[in-house]
């Protein structure tokens, strides 16, 4: 996992997937960027309209819970780089909450990895609190 103090280039993570020594065996990458948006969670989710807008999130998480879902991504058949960085404190709309960088085999995998892993780190390992 990475250090949360920058915002990571995902240009970069590119590059240095490509290098990594299983690159060879891998034939797909998928990112996923998640934002602080400025509809509540409750509206997005349960169709829930109480006319609250976020104005921004307090967000952190647990780093042990995190590399552990990690650790139980790369361990999935046909998954070979498994990268995230995740933000932390008091975050404004638009503003990055997490980055995860997931390359494997063939697509079907790689989706199912990406969307095991982002589910887990939401639901299990991380906190976020709205604000109004």
């Amino acid at each position: 996992m990475e250090c949360r103090d920058k915002v990571p280039s995902i240009d970069r993570w590119m590059e240095e997937a490509k290098k990594d020594p299983d690159a060879g065996k891998i034939g797909m990458y998928l990112v996923h960027n998640g934002i602080v948006r400025e509809t509540p969670k409750s509206k997005v989710r349960n169709g829930e309209n109480d006319g609250k807008i976020v104005k921004g999130m307090i967000f952190s998480y647990d780093e042990a819970k995190v590399a552990s879902a990690i650790a139980a991504t790369k361990e999935r058949e046909g998954i070979y780089y498994v990268r995230v960085w995740l933000n932390e404190g008091e975050l404004q709309v638009g503003d990055d909450i997490m980055y995860v960088l997931i390359g494997g085999d063939i697509r079907p995998r790689v989706i199912e990895a990406l969307e095991s892993l982002v589910e887990k780190i939401k639901t299990e390992c991380v906190t976020e609190t709205e604000l109004y």
